[in-house]
């Protein structure tokens, strides 16, 4: 089983490996570096632990992985308001705070593995909902995120261990 998957910047893109495999992927609008505050777009450089995984039932089977799984229903939605008591939590919409849907329709969150960062303990205001998720086709950058091919996405989660970790190099 494979304990680290590493993220750096090709030159030409950015990669991330772990054990045999490897796969293209998206990053942050702002790149990887230090996260200084919410939307910012910068993906977080450092090492995080993969914490579990979220995915559509509805649209594929549960990936096979170590990691604790919970299936994404329809009223699911991640808080991305530093001044709320749920920022960089779970919560169910409706919400009265700025809240992201995780129910999307597009094929992103078909499948999301939360990222440990800024969890233990949560820092209001220094970034939320930081995922590693599906890519879009062409590998358009995300909010912050880290995005696999899909593939690559469901080999990876088939490879690594319970207390494995993403090492993010800055650019």
């Amino acid at each position: 089983m494979i304990d680290l998957v590493t993220l750096r910047n090709q030159g030409d893109g950015h990669v991330a490996r772990w054990g045999s495999g490897s796969g293209r992927c998206a990053i942050g609008r702002g790149g990887a570096g230090e996260k200084k505050r919410e939307g910012d777009g910068i993906t977080p450089a450092g090492i995080w632990p993969l914490r579990r995984v979220l995915y559509r039932a509805d649209r594929q089977n549960a990936p096979k992985t170590v990691l604790p799984l919970s299936p994404i229903a329809a009223n699911d939605g991640w808080c991305d308001a530093p001044a709320d008591k749920n920022y960089n939590l779970p919560v169910k919409l409706p919400y009265p705070a700025s809240a992201e849907e995780l129910w999307r329709a597009d094929a992103l969150y078909d499948i999301v593995v939360v990222l440990g960062f800024n969890d233990a303990p949560v820092v209001a205001g220094k970034g939320s909902a930081i995922f590693l998720h599906v890519a879009a086709k062409d590998f358009a950058p995300t909010e912050g995120c880290v995005a696999l091919e899909k593939d690559g996405l469901l080999e990876l989660l088939g490879e690594i261990s319970p207390t494995a970790k993403i090492h993010i190099e800055a650019d």
